[in-house]
């Protein structure tokens, strides 16, 4: 039975990772944690989710076996669609638990986009088919990543955007705060699952938050969290398992932090000059694609993977650059030092010497509060 709720209750914004759903049997635990949450709060919910995790690198190889440079168009019609066959599982878990759901696909969501269909940019919200949605159901479910650009097409917004997603549905429904939830309950001073010792940040600031994404770090996409600047939302950091530990909180204050950030899918690309870095740099920029331009020489380093780069660097006519290394940032409040490691390998060792001879005065140790309930 629909949950009574008042006409001045704002709907809940919260998104679930690839992740959370390592067997079938996850989608029915979410909705048995998200069915206490509606009894506790009695208000509606809107439920961003990803694909299973490793079902969209399983469509990216299809497609490409069956052809090795797809147009845009078609893979962001293909690739999209594992995050939807998520949300339908999710809603028909919920359907079980007794609870009134429904799945909006993006060309139904409201966001329109630019026409670059595998990174695109957010040109337009539209909170109607939201607000519609929540006035007919408890819950919303909407696939990540998804849109539509002017003309209805399918439109991606990149590699782990279902962040973006959450943050732009948060902004639509006007809610004050959206919980991110993944397998790291917040962001820590470096990669946990890599490096040993790493502690947990319990307060960061927008602009932190953005930097450490900007250079690698795998907790957030960053325009996600620009959003979430212009629109003065809070982020809330969650693990994507019962009882949902709270471990950061990003707003508009945040404590002094360090941090070793490095993602062993990014590279760093070397070019003949400075003019042809520029150049490379703008070309991605203009692609959609987040490159940070390293100032110790004529580098560009890619950032998290999955882009066919040297495809974007001949569509703008530039030389492609050659391969360097893996890059690992340094960070000191806002100051960033950047160093190039051979390999993937190579960049965890470093990051982790890096690491041990860091101080963090201001840092957590653990899990500020835990939650029953998602």
């Amino acid at each position: 039975m629909r949950a009574r709720t008042s006409a001045s209750s704002r709907p809940a914004v919260l998104k679930f990772g690839g992740s959370t759903f390592r067997s079938h049997a996850a989608y029915q635990d979410l909705a048995a944690g998200l069915d206490t949450r509606i009894r506790a709060e009695g208000r509606p919910l809107v439920v961003v989710v990803s694909a299973m995790r490793g079902e969209t690198e399983g469509l990216r190889e299809r497609l490409h076996e069956v052809n090795p440079h797809p147009q845009d168009a078609t893979a962001a019609g293909l690739l999209t669609t594992g995050d939807l066959v998520s949300a339908h599982l999710l809603a028909t878990a919920l359907h079980r638990a007794g609870r009134s759901a429904t799945v909006l696909a993006g060309h139904q969501i409201g966001l329109t986009t630019n026409s670059s269909f595998l990174w695109a940019r957010v040109t337009g919200t539209d909170p109607g088919p939201l607000r519609r949605a929540l006035e007919q159901h408890e819950v919303v479910v909407v696939p990540g990543g998804q849109a539509a650009d002017g003309q209805g097409r399918p439109t991606w917004l990149g590699k782990n955007s279902s962040d973006l997603s959450a943050l732009a549905v948060a902004a639509a429904v006007r809610s004050d705060t959206c919980e991110i939830h993944s397998d790291v309950d917040g962001i820590y001073t470096s990669d946990p699952h890599l490096v040993t010792g790493a502690r947990l940040l319990p307060h960061v600031s927008y602009n932190m938050a953005a930097l450490m994404s900007l250079h690698g770090a795998k907790v957030l996409h960053r325009r996600a969290v620009q959003l979430a600047l212009r629109h003065r939302i809070e982020i809330v950091l969650r693990y994507n398992r019962s009882p949902y530990t709270v471990g950061t909180r990003i707003g508009t204050g945040g404590d002094q932090m360090s941090a070793v950030i490095f993602n062993q899918r990014s590279s760093v690309l070397g070019y003949a000059d400075d003019a042809r870095a520029d150049a490379a740099h703008h070309a991605f920029h203009l692609a959609g694609i987040e490159t940070v331009r390293q100032t110790g020489g004529p580098w560009v380093a890619v950032v998290g993977g999955y882009v066919d780069v040297d495809t974007v660097q001949r569509a703008h006519g530039i030389e492609p650059g050659r391969y360097l290394g893996v890059p690992v940032a340094e960070v000191h409040g806002s100051k960033v030092t950047a160093h190039i490691a051979e390999s993937g390998e190579d960049a965890l060792h470093l990051a982790q010497r890096l690491h041990d001879r860091m101080d963090f005065p201001f840092a957590g140790h653990g899990p500020q509060s835990r939650l029953a309930g998602v």
